[in-house]
């Protein structure tokens, strides 16, 4: 697969989908298919049998199997950006939004069915884009989370040298951190140990930026 960039992985994550009905079950088929054999052995073929279409349907929406896969992966980022917008859309300041974002996030890496499959049985094809080449996914997040703060207020200026991209991009990198080596001295466990956690060390970037 080949990696966009952080601009385009955006917009592909948050534009609305275009996938007719058959697409779709296309798609699930293919989720179920990755969920039961990996990345690495999921078939496109099998995934026709399990849609109950044929493979030149398959083909004629999407052209090769990195198309398919590629668009299984959209589909849960975009998922996945829908559950953080929904957590944070009541909240009222750019700092509760940054907090409860980065608990969404810690929580679904760790209980996302896809995501944690290909880490234990495909690490070769997920880690690259979570790790050595993975700027495009940090800065695709980075800028979804400044986007979130500034619907409560409005465009967000540097506050004391701090820029506001350059704090979601921290919260954006631990998270990462956290998911992919849970183990640590500090309490993370719930939802509410990753709150204090992030209302201790985190929020406190960000409160400036809601003056």
């Amino acid at each position: 697969m080949t990696s966009p960039d952080s601009a385009s992985l955006l917009d592909l994550v948050t534009a609305a989908t275009d996938t007719d009905a058959v697409g779709e079950t296309i798609l699930d088929a293919a989720l179920a298919e990755m969920l039961d054999f990996g990345l690495r052995r999921t078939n496109v073929e099998v995934v026709a049998k399990r849609a109950g279409v044929s493979r030149a349907t398959v083909y004629r929406r999407f052209e090769t199997k990195d198309a398919l896969v590629q668009a299984v992966l959209v589909r849960e980022s975009r998922r996945f950006y829908t559950e953080i917008a929904e957590a944070v859309a009541a909240l009222p300041t750019v700092a509760e939004r940054l907090v409860e974002g980065f608990v969404v996030g810690v929580r679904h890496a760790r209980t996302e069915p896809l995501m944690n499959r290909l880490l234990a049985t495909d690490p070769e094809a997920l880690l690259p884009y979570l790790t050595t080449h993975g700027y495009a996914v940090v800065a695709a997040s980075r800028d979804f989370l400044v986007w979130q703060g500034e619907q409560v207020a409005g465009k967000l200026q540097p506050v004391e040298n701090r820029d506001p991209a350059g704090v979601a991009e921290i919260f954006v990198r631990l998270a990462i951190s956290f998911t992919l080596t849970p183990q640590t001295c500090i309490p993370f466990d719930t939802d509410d140990d990753i709150r204090r956690f992030a209302t201790s060390y985190l929020a406190v970037l960000m409160r400036e930026f809601d003056a």
